[in-house]
């Protein structure tokens, strides 16, 4: 993708948190069924667009999980691979933004986006939960997303302000890193090279918590290499 790149908006969605399931005999609640809006434009807070929430605000939400993008490119795939009674369309995955044009093998963590007044910045993929599962009524979806990479992605909000419903996002700058929402993916899973998750890591814009998750399990390899050679 080239610096002049726009990424189409096909469509903004959200909901607030409603009742999704019971799990362990608790009543969990979840915003994850969203819904396409009908306004032209939409206000984008530094922790949500206008109208959308989540139930679960320690693994959900907050400055880094600010607003989720989805490619549109994957709901045929996904169609295809698991059978809905209806293709999956706008906020089938959970997603704020409904994209085209732009997936996670080029999309960069630290890319810049421009959005109307807002601007918006890649900090991390998505790692799903056992409530796509339930939303989509297919609980192996959560390990097929895991397998096949098509996560989406999270992004800061760097500029609050009034953004359009459609139409196109800028890709204001990219990251000088170049490291892909898929490498970041890649790094999170067992048996990750070690020099890709260093590579990870060093991106100033990765997730502060993702970040020290990765730090983490660089230092458990390392001592437990020690160990090993001991």
């Amino acid at each position: 993708m080239n610096e002049a790149a726009t990424i189409g908006l096909r469509s903004v969605n959200v909901a607030l948190p409603a009742y999704l399931c019971q799990r362990h005999g608790e009543m969990i609640a979840s915003g994850i069924r969203k819904q396409p809006v009908a306004t032209s434009t939409v206000y984008v807070s530094p922790t949500n667009i206008d109208g959308d929430g989540q139930g679960d605000l320690v693994a959900h939400g907050g400055v880094e999980k600010a607003v989720y993008a989805y490619p549109s490119e994957h709901w045929l795939p996904w169609t295809e691979e698991i059978g809905p009674s209806e293709p999956y369309g706008a906020g089938s995955f959970g997603e704020n933004l409904s994209l085209t044009g732009l997936c996670e093998d080029e999309a960069c963590i630290g890319d810049i986006w421009s959005w109307g007044d807002v601007r918006l910045q890649i900090c991390q993929p998505r790692y799903p939960c056992y409530k796509l599962g339930v939303v989509l009524g297919y609980p192996k979806v959560v390990a097929m997303m895991v397998r096949n990479g098509r996560t989406g992605w999270y992004l800061r909000v760097l500029t609050a302000g009034e953004a359009p419903t459609s139409g196109a996002i800028e890709l204001e700058s990219r990251d000088p890193a170049g490291v892909t929402v898929a490498q970041a993916h890649l790094a999170r899973l067992p048996g990750a090279d070690r020099a890709l998750i260093e590579r990870v890591v060093a991106v100033d814009a990765l997730a502060s918590r993702l970040k020290r998750d990765f730090c983490e399990n660089l230092s458990t390899s390392l001592e437990a290499a020690a160990d090993r050679g001991a």
